[in-house]
């Protein structure tokens, strides 16, 4: 399934038979083929007569690189203050997991609603937005393994060779608590793909000349009785893409961790 969208993104500008954003009014609500529509329009057209094949292939692309690189973003600085915090302990891991107690309240969609209002439309605004509104989980993830891996001996014997904090941190307990990390990872790519179709459902997430998943729903939210294709969709690919992610999540936790087969 990942296999299918992730080829289809990568080669989008050459198996989209249409330009995305050029409409054709004379070809306005056609019907999939399957539904009685042309070939020419394989998925329909919306109501500006765009071909939503070729909206759908170049939206995949923009839903993988916020979905990656929000995690990547969030990964990195969830991770970071979870190791210091469960490496340090004292007054930096309450105000640390203080911090995180407080975002973790807050409902995730809502905060990032919260926060792309303010900052505006934008890729690169989508992406900071659920970069730095989902950090939490990791840093308590980190903070936990840290403070299992930190009371071990070797880690004993890497302060009484007199390594730096920093050294032991990054050389010898990161490397021992990013197994679960790549799991919870692996997961927030789905959660950050229908956290960006959230957005730009709202009209918060990319601009309106991009195609996105999110926005192509939206679009179609108001025509269900007469051109259903609209939203089912681009509704259809971003339950496989999400789908196929939470699969390869499974067979990364079973991989990783036997014990939870």
């Amino acid at each position: 399934m990942l296999a299918v969208v992730f080829i289809s993104a990568l080669l989008a500008p050459l198996l989209s038979p249409h330009d995305p954003s050029a409409g054709d009014l004379a070809h306005r609500l056609s019907p999939p083929v399957w539904a009685g529509g042309d070939w020419s329009f394989p998925f329909g057209t919306d109501s500006l007569g765009r071909d939503l094949f070729s909206r759908i292939l170049i939206g995949g692309r923009i839903s993988l690189l916020v979905g990656f690189s929000s995690v990547i973003l969030q990964g990195a600085v969830g991770t970071l203050l979870g190791l210091v915090a469960g490496y340090s302990g004292g007054w930096v891991d309450n105000l640390l997991m203080r911090i995180a107690d407080i975002q973790l309240s807050i409902p995730f969609l809502v905060l990032a609603i919260a926060v792309a209002a303010v900052l505006g439309q934008g890729i690169l605004n989508v992406v900071l937005v659920l970069g730095f509104t989902g950090w939490a989980s990791y840093a308590r993830i980190a903070r936990g393994a840290t403070l299992q891996v930190a009371q071990v001996p070797f880690i004993e014997a890497a302060r009484a060779a007199g390594q730096s904090w920093h050294r032991i941190v990054l050389g010898h307990v990161f490397p021992n608590v990013i197994n679960s990390l790549i799991v919870t990872a692996t997961f927030e790519v789905a959660r950050m793909i229908i956290a960006e179709s959230s957005l730009s459902f709202l009209g918060l997430g990319v601009p309106p000349d991009v195609p996105s998943w999110g926005s192509m729903v939206a679009a179609g939210r108001d025509l269900m009785t007469e051109a259903w294709w609209i939203s089912t969709m681009p509704g259809l690919a971003i339950t496989v893409m999400t789908v196929g992610i939470n699969l390869v999540g499974n067979g990364l936790r079973d991989l990783i961790d036997p014990r939870s087969r």
